[in-house]
């Protein structure tokens, strides 16, 4: 399994007249996170554009439990459970207040697919090398 935690700060342009984060704003959270996630790895999203590979967005799952507020630091802990074998790439988010509170969870479904063509196709070996070690 890989994990890795990511820190966000709520900026007050996030929140919506209840003064909460406005809903829409997770999935970017989720991005954010997931992008560090494979940077913690010394790997780059740009790296894999550059390799003619791109991950499209196919599922995105939110479950809100609690609100997050203006100036919350929120820790997003980003966790792939299982080492991928195909097209399909699963992250698992979970975000977490100062007081370690869980207060969303999500999960997102991308595919590897060849910029040029769209088709599918299997994530980079550099890629696959670096994670490999997390699931044995």
């Amino acid at each position: 399994m890989y994990i890795t935690e990511t820190q966000v700060r709520v900026r007050y342009a996030e929140t919506d007249q209840m003064n909460v984060v406005y809903h829409g704003n997770y999935a970017q959270y989720f991005e954010v996170a997931r992008a560090e996630s494979i940077r913690h790895l010394g790997f780059t999203y740009k790296d894999m554009e550059k390799m003619g590979i791109i991950m499209p967005l196919v599922e995105l799952h939110i479950k809100y439990l609690r609100p997050a507020h203006y100036d919350d630091l929120l820790t997003i802990r980003t966790t792939l459970k299982e080492l991928p074998q195909d097209h399909r790439i699963e992250f698992h988010h979970e975000v977490f207040n100062h007081d370690q509170k869980l207060l969303t969870i999500g999960r997102i479904v991308l595919y590897f697919v060849e910029a040029g063509t769209m088709k599918k196709t299997t994530m980079p070996k550099k890629l696959f090398e670096k994670l490999e070690g997390y699931f044995n």
